[in-house]
C-alpha cells in the first residue's frame, strides 16, 4: 500500500505521524461529543490525543505494546483476488471463541486452547468513507475450504463440505481470510478480531448499551435472561445477546446474526451521544482495553495506523450502514446447517466489487432465522 498521505484520513497506509498531528490539532481546537464512528479503534486515537502533552510518548508506547497483529499477507502470498482500486475497502471482522484463559467460562468449553470464528462479518467501506455495508457469514455454512497456509508456515489441505468456522480452528486468521476470499472472490484489505472477554470488557468500559426487546429472551447456554422491554445491557448480558441462538427465532445461527446486527446498530446510535472526550481517564481506559483485546493484520498493527484507519470511519452512522446476511438456504440434509445460495450471493459480491449498494433482490427468498425485530436501539 502507498505510504503517501492523502486527503482522506482513513486510508490505511497513510503516514501515521502526519495523521496523528492533523487529528491532534483538530481535537484540541474543538472537542466533539457526537462522534458518529463505530469502530473501537477510534478510542485508541482519542486516548492518545486527549491525554497528550508530556505523557503522550509513554501512552503511545504503552498502547502500541498492547497490540497483537498477524501477518496474513505473507501467509496468503500472491494467489489472491485482485485489489479493486475504486476507493473502497473490505475488512474482515471476526469474533473468536477461544477456549483458553479468560474465555473458558464465557465460551462454555474446555480450556484446551482451541478457537473458532464464532462471528464473521465483511465490512465494506464505500468510497468517501461515509457509508458502509456489512455482510455476516453464518458460521454453520457448509463450504469448500481451499488449501491454506497459516502464519507459522504450515500448509493445510483443502476440504469439501466443512463448516465455515472450521477454517479458523484449522489455520487461524490466515486460513479464514483465504476462505472468505475464495467464497466471495473479494480481496480483504484488513482483518480485525476480538474475543469473548475483550468484547465483554469493552461494553462494560462504555457503561453498557441500551436496547429494547419485543419479547422475552432466555437462554441458559448464553447466560441470558431478559424480559420484554428496555434494558441497559452490561458486558456479560451483551455477550449473551450476541451469542444466543436458542432464546429467540428458529434456534439457528441465522437468528443469532439478526440479533448481532441489531445490537451493533444500537451500539452505533449510542456511541454518538457518549461524551468520551469529557473524561480523559475513561477515554484512556477504553483505549487500553481495546488495544489489549483486539488483534489486527500487521498493516494495522500500530497505534498510528489504527488512528489513521479509525479517522476514515468516523462519519459512518447506523443510518448509513446496511447490514445483511450472506444469502443462504437450509441444508436439506441437515436443518442445523446452511449452504450458500450461489446466484443470490453473487449479486452481493458483484455489488461490493463495484462499490455499489447491495440490491434487495439478493436477500429475497433466502433463509432468515426469524429473529428480525426482536431487538432494537433503546
Amino acid at each position: 500500500m502507498s505510504a503517501e498521505s492523502t486527503p482522506e484520513p482513513g486510508i490505511p497506509g497513510e503516514s501515521g505521524t502526519n495523521g496523528q498531528r492533523h487529528r491532534a490539532k483538530g481535537r484540541r481546537r474543538k472537542p466533539r461529543d457526537k462522534r458518529k464512528g463505530l469502530r473501537i479503534m477510534a478510542w485508541t486515537a482519542a486516548g492518545i490525543v486527549v491525554l497528550g502533552g508530556a505523557g503522550a510518548g509513554y501512552l503511545y508506547f504503552k498502547l502500541n505494546g498492547n497490540l497483537k497483529s498477524v501477518d496474513i499477507d505473507q501467509a496468503l502470498g500472491t494467489d489472491r483476488p485482485e485489489k479493486v482500486d475504486n476507493g473502497s475497502e473490505n475488512i474482515l471482522v471476526l469474533g473468536s471463541d477461544t477456549r483458553s484463559g479468560g474465555n473458558k467460562e464465557l465460551g462454555g468449553g474446555a480450556d484446551d486452547g482451541s478457537a473458532r470464528s464464532d462471528t464473521a462479518m465483511i465490512l465494506h467501506v464505500y468510497e468517501g468513507h461515509k457509508k458502509a455495508s456489512v455482510v455476516s457469514i453464518p458460521r454453520d455454512t457448509l463450504i469448500d475450504r481451499p488449501e491454506c497456509t497459516d502464519t507459522d508456515g504450515n500448509t493445510h489441505d483443502a476440504a469439501s463440505g466443512v463448516m465455515f468456522n472450521e477454517a479458523y480452528s484449522t489455520g487461524g486468521a490466515a486460513c479464514t481470510v483465504k476462505t472468505v476470499e475464495s467464497v466471495t472472490g473479494i480481496r480483504m484489505d484488513h482483518y480485525l478480531e476480538v474475543d469473548f472477554s475483550g468484547f465483554q470488557k469493552l461494553i462494560d468500559e462504555l457503561g453498557g448499551v441500551e436496547v429494547t426487546t419485543t419479547k422475552d429472551i432466555k437462554d441458559p447456554d448464553s447466560h441470558l435472561d431478559l424480559k420484554a422491554g428496555t434494558h441497559q445491557l452490561n458486558g456479560k448480558q451483551a455477550l449473551g445477546l450476541v451469542r444466543t441462538r436458542h432464546g429467540v427465532g428458529d434456534g439457528s445461527d441465522l437468528g443469532r446474526i439478526q440479533l448481532q446486527q441489531a445490537f451493533i446498530k444500537a451500539l452505533i446510535d449510542q456511541m454518538k451521544d457518549i461524551n468520551l472526550f469529557g473524561n480523559p481517564k475513561r477515554l484512556f481506559d477504553l483505549a487500553d482495553t481495546a488495544t489489549k483485546t483486539v488483534t489486527t493484520d500487521s498493516d494495522l498493527g500500530s497505534v498510528n495506523r489504527l488512528m489513521s484507519f479509525a479517522g476514515g470511519l468516523k462519519g459512518i452512522s447506523s443510518k448509513n450502514m446496511s447490514m445483511v446476511t450472506m444469502p443462504v438456504q437450509y441444508d436439506p440434509a441437515d436443518p442445523n446447517r446452511v449452504i450458500v445460495a450461489e446466484a443470490k450471493a453473487k449479486q452481493v459480491w458483484e455489488a461490493l466489487k463495484a462499490d455499489k449498494a447491495i440490491p434487495k433482490s439478493a436477500t429475497e427468498g433466502t433463509a432468515k432465522g426469524d429473529a428480525n425485530g426482536v431487538v432494537s436501539a433503546g
